[in-house]
């Protein structure tokens, strides 16, 4: 018997029917004889739609009333769901982060957890009962329901899985697992059976939008097993959780000692939401960054890839740097408010430009992977704009026009299609 924790997301809970297949996945592994746990999040759009509600109500709205309103969508959700499994001879209830209790700090509409208080809920395993929780959702110290920031249902999940003790925490989705890169750019791309937490963290930071940061993060620290497998599968066509056998369908993620044999590169990530700022012409001279950083850091404003060129004469330097594209309008706002400081000749902004970044731990013992990289680029006629590294990633700023090509000659370098196994 195993403690499994299932969450399941917009797309799976979006009408009566998926909520009648979650309650089908969830007697598969209850009729296994294994203790579960269901997180869900809200029927898809609705939340959105609450949103809407909100600012419709108000053009500055308390947020500790937008936590009352935007939570509702996942306390419907588990609701129904635990009914539709009563109806199928599943013993079930519902839990509101409230009940739990799921406890968060202060900071309503993007609350972190704190803790999880599972001893109530584990005795109700324990006698039988399977758990339906509403995700996203806590209580802060005030007294007040807090929400955990948009995706937060999957970092719900981790937390409880935590506090459970649970076996594994499968993350139900509309896709079957981790694939090496998009296969909607890349037909040849591959499902990986296993990922690292290390590789997934930087796959989710980097634009894979499988699995939330926040969620992976917590992963990682509590060392959760985490699989990410498809909800819209024939629940009748999957095995239940079987630990004897350690087998599971989808892509486990998990920690680094449990891949026995690592590619050098797993996977290629890209990142469409960039934009780049440019400052043309400042003064070489020290604190000159300190003075363009530091107040886009108090606005709240992160700065992810920075490129320096210095003049011939070594009297000025271009500044080029990437935020987020959301960010871009407000990042020119706290240069241009700094100009008289900074006195540069020309400020620029542009979004025409992605990011695409190869991810893998192999990378940490394989020495020649950027110049292989870079090589193979340059033969595609692909300029680089600007690079960032850490030990397992390689991101590279180049135009947006070279996204998809980038991305496929990467992806056959590296020996990630189908056909090179």
């Amino acid at each position: 018997m195993a403690l499994v924790v299932m969450k399941f997301g917009g797309t799976s809970v979006a009408d009566m029917d998926r909520i009648r297949n979650v309650a089908a996945h969830v007697k598969r592994e209850y009729d296994a004889g294994n203790q579960v746990a269901v997180v869900v999040s809200a029927m898809a759009g609705r939340t959105n739609e609450l949103v809407s509600f909100v600012n419709e109500a108000s053009s500055a709205p308390d947020q500790r009333e937008y936590d009352c309103v935007v939570s509702s969508g996942e306390q419907v959700t588990s609701g129904l769901l635990a009914l539709c499994l009563q109806d199928c001879a599943v013993p079930a209830r519902s839990w509101q982060g409230w009940q739990i209790p799921l406890k968060t700090d202060g900071a309503h509409a993007k609350a972190r957890i704190v803790d999880v208080c599972g001893a109530q809920m584990k005795a109700s395993l324990d006698q039988g009962e399977v758990a339906v929780i509403a995700g996203f959702q806590g209580i802060a110290p005030d007294g007040r329901i807090s929400t955990l920031g948009r995706g937060g249902s999957d970092t719900s999940a981790v937390a409880i899985a935590a506090a459970l003790g649970a076996d594994l925490c499968d993350i139900y989705t509309d896709v079957d697992g981790v694939y090496t890169t998009d296969p909607r750019i890349v037909p040849k791309a591959r499902r990986l059976s296993k990922v690292s937490y290390e590789e997934m963290l930087e796959m989710a930071s980097l634009g894979a939008k499988v699995l939330q940061t926040r969620s992976v993060e917590l992963a990682m620290t509590k060392n959760v097993r985490l699989a990410v497998r498809s909800s819209f599968d024939d629940p009748a066509s999957m095995p239940a959780i079987n630990l004897k056998q350690n087998s599971h369908i989808g892509t486990l993620v998990c920690s680094e000692d449990e891949i026995v044999e690592q590619q050098v590169v797993s996977g290629i990530a890209y990142a469409k939401d960039e934009a780049k700022v440019t400052l043309v012409a400042v003064a070489d001279q020290p604190g000159v960054a300190a003075m363009v950083f530091g107040p886009l850091a108090q606005a709240n404003i992160n700065v992810d890839m920075i490129v320096q060129n210095v003049s011939a004469d070594g009297a000025t330097t271009d500044l080029t740097f990437t935020v987020a594209e959301a960010d871009l309008s407000a990042a020119l706002k706290v240069v241009e408010a700094n100009k008289t400081t900074l006195q540069y000749k020309d400020l620029q902004g542009a979004t025409d430009i992605v990011k695409v970044s190869i991810i893998g731990v192999g990378m940490r013992s394989h020495a020649g992977v950027a110049g292989d990289m870079f090589e193979a680029l340059s033969q595609k006629g692909i300029n680089v704009l600007a690079i960032s590294t850490s030990e397992i990633k390689i991101s590279i700023l180049i135009d947006a026009a070279y996204q998809e090509l980038a991305v496929r000659t990467l992806h056959s370098l590296f020996g990630l299609d189908q056909d090179s196994e």
